[in-house]
Parts: C-alpha cells; structure tokens; sequence
C-alpha cells in the first residue's frame, strides 16, 4: 500500500521535477494545484495558504521536501516542514536539482532546507535528525531511477526516524 505524503517545494522553479518524482507511483500525495489555482490561494493571503497546508497534511505519513536550487529559501516550505515535523509526520528532503526541467535543463544543488527549522529551544536544526537525500546517478535518468528504487524506503526511514524522536 502506497504511503500518503505532502510534496513540499519551490513551485515555480520545479514544479516539471516534482511531476516526475509523483509519476513514480510508489506514493499517494496531495493533489498539486496548478498554477493559476496556486495564484488563486495566494492572492487570498497567509491565512489562506496556512489552512491549505494544515488541510493537505491531514491524513499523510510524511512530508517529502524535494530540494531544487532555491527551496531552502522560500518561506513557505519551511513553513510546511515545521507544520509537518510538529504534526509528527516523518520529514525528508530528496534533491531533484538533476532531474531535468521543461527545457531539458538541470539545476545546481540548493542548501538543505532542513537547516532552516531550529528544534529544541533553537540549539539544534532539524538536519540534526531529518535526512537530506542526495539520489546516486550522473544524469536525469540515473537519478530518476534512484529515487525510483529507493524512495519508499527513504519514507519509511523518516517515519521511524520520527516516531523515535524525544525532545
């Protein structure tokens, strides 16, 4: 049976690689908006956007952060990591930066995400306990096939990883 995650990352930079990564088919997640729906939730402002995460991580196991060039930076996926880990959802980060875009290009390899989040009075980041996964491969196709192999194991890692956790 298929794990339910929340897909977190930068949309306008790889939403072409997510849809890969979600073509896989070894998960369920949420249903992604496009992007004049996204607009849409946007120009409703933070509430909005906040009751869409908080509605999205209802019933998922684990949040994956997919980790282009720029999403250690956008607000609100830290915002979603910090939603998730404090739901108790496992958390893991898989970089994409290789998966080819659109245009067929690849991306450089962004900071990990999960140095953004502080946990225990702000001593520790949560890349203390949560995985950045780097996928093995030289090209799209190597890496694809990576992730392909191995991201359901990486889930079930960042479940256990959770459900052990003791602040």
């Amino acid at each position: 049976m298929a794990r339910n995650v929340f897909f977190s990352f930068h949309y306008r930079n790889d939403f072409w690689r997510t849809q890969q990564v979600r073509n896989i088919g070894a998960l369920d997640g949420q249903k992604l908006y496009t992007p004049n729906e996204w607009e849409e939730v946007k120009k409703k402002g933070s509430a909005a956007i906040e009751k869409w995460i908080d509605g999205s991580l209802v019933g998922k196991s684990c949040l994956v952060v997919l980790v282009g060039s720029e999403t250690a930076s956008r607000p609100w996926v830290v915002k979603e990591i910090i939603k998730g880990w404090n739901a108790g959802k496992g958390v893991v980060a898989i970089r994409i930066n290789k998966l080819l875009d659109a245009n067929g290009n690849s991306s450089t390899a962004g900071s990990n995400p999960l140095d953004q989040v502080a946990l225990k009075n702000g001593t520790v980041s949560l890349s203390s306990y949560a995985q950045l996964i780097t996928p093995v491969g030289a090209d799209s196709k190597a890496v694809y096939a990576s992730i392909q192999a191995n991201i359901e194991q990486w889930i079930e890692d960042a479940i256990a990883i959770r459900n052990n956790y003791k602040p």
